[in-house]
């Protein structure tokens, strides 16, 4: 792996509390605010259990399972165990460092396995306000800029881009310009499938800019590196409750099957990788309050709004950045992304979607020190 390859996963900058409590909490006075911040720096530590169980296999079966894969000034991924009645191991895509444990089960076996991730995480806040002090590399940040096959960077998705940036001179004006244009035109669907695919140039051409994380965020990504931005889509899992009160921002730890996330981040010369998460503020605007908001300063929006470009809250793990993903042994097709487990029988893929039929338990448990 390259020097690049090795450090493209380091980005961060400035770490501490991520955003004022919103008002329909508590009272927006300076004082509330600091009384109810978190406290600067705090790092928690989580054990991540993911269990699989296929019931009827149809002959030869293979499971691929994501594990933390990301150290950064707001991440530490640590150690991974595993039980397993099949043959299963570590391994990693070779190139940017995605890491996932892969499992072969023979014919005729039922397949179990359970892995149990130790991550430490901690939030994110003021990354536009602080200064880089570790640059990144430089075929690190050209890797950023690549197009992949759902986010091209050529015809509507460069028209869209160059408009969405017009006027914009800095590429931290450019990168807030395309933020702002995410909340202002793209919006939560709920009735998207998991996450959404993230094909922005359908999304685009279509008119329909209706989705989820992985679609919105994924506009926000592609559009910054069709002007020159670096930037990458952050796939993780929501872990714990929010602190702020924000129930669709939330993680049930009992229960993890349904809060994979994905995140976004851009690379500005002057903060280095900096946190972005449009999406979530679509999220908010659309399930947060009993009717559909469409603007950014309703009293449970503006928080969000302001905060999510240049912090976010670290009751969430990262997984990887990894687009075009191909798994070994997988007789597939290559993945957008992995944030989901995966498996195959002789029949085929089975559906991450429908975890009634492909049945996995996700939980956490925070490690209190």
């Amino acid at each position: 792996m390259t020097t690049a390859r090795r450090s493209l996963l380091k980005g961060g900058a400035a770490l501490g509390a991520l955003f004022a409590t919103p008002t329909w909490l508590h009272a927006q006075t300076p004082d509330a605010q600091r009384r109810f911040a978190p406290e600067v720096g705090t790092w928690r530590t989580f054990d991540v259990t993911t269990r699989v169980e296929i019931a009827e296999p149809q002959g030869a079966t293979r499971i691929w399972l994501p594990v933390p894969s990301v150290d950064s000034a707001w991440q530490q991924s640590l150690d991974t165990r595993i039980s397993s009645n099949g043959q299963a191991r570590m391994a990693s895509d070779g190139q940017e460092g995605t890491r996932f444990v892969s499992a072969e089960f023979a014919p005729g076996v039922r397949p179990v396995i359970e892995i149990t991730s130790r991550v430490q995480t901690q939030n994110r806040a003021a990354e536009l306000s602080a200064r880089n002090t570790a640059p990144e590399a430089a075929d690190t940040l050209r890797y950023f800029t690549r197009a992949t096959q759902m986010l091209p960077l050529d015809g509507i998705v460069r028209t869209t881009a160059l408009k969405a940036t017009q006027g914009a001179k800095t590429d931290e004006q450019k990168a807030r310009a395309i933020y702002d244009w995410v909340v202002r035109n793209a919006y939560r669907e709920p009735k998207v499938r998991g996450c959404g695919e993230g094909d922005i140039k359908t999304m685009l051409e279509t008119g329909n800019l209706g989705g989820k994380c992985a679609d919105l965020n994924a506009l926000f990504v592609g559009l910054c590196r069709a002007v020159g931005l670096p930037a990458r889509d952050v796939y993780g899992l929501r872990l714990v409750p929010s602190a702020f009160g924000y129930k669709e921002l939330s993680g049930n730890p009992a229960s993890l099957k349904g809060a994979q996330h994905c995140r976004a981040e851009v690379y500005l010369q002057a903060h280095g990788w900096v946190a972005a998460d449009p999406a979530d503020v679509a999220k908010v605007m659309r399930l947060e309050t009993a009717q559909w908001l469409k603007t950014t300063d309703h009293p449970v929006v503006a928080p969000v709004y302001k905060h999510l470009l240049g912090g976010w809250e670290g009751n969430w793990l990262a997984w990887n950045t990894a687009h075009d993903l191909r798994l070994p042994g997988s007789k597939g097709d290559k993945l957008n992304f992995l944030m989901y487990p995966i498996a195959e029988t002789e029949e085929g893929r089975l559906d991450s979607y429908a975890p009634d039929a492909f049945k996995y338990t996700i939980t956490a448990s925070e490690v209190k020190a």
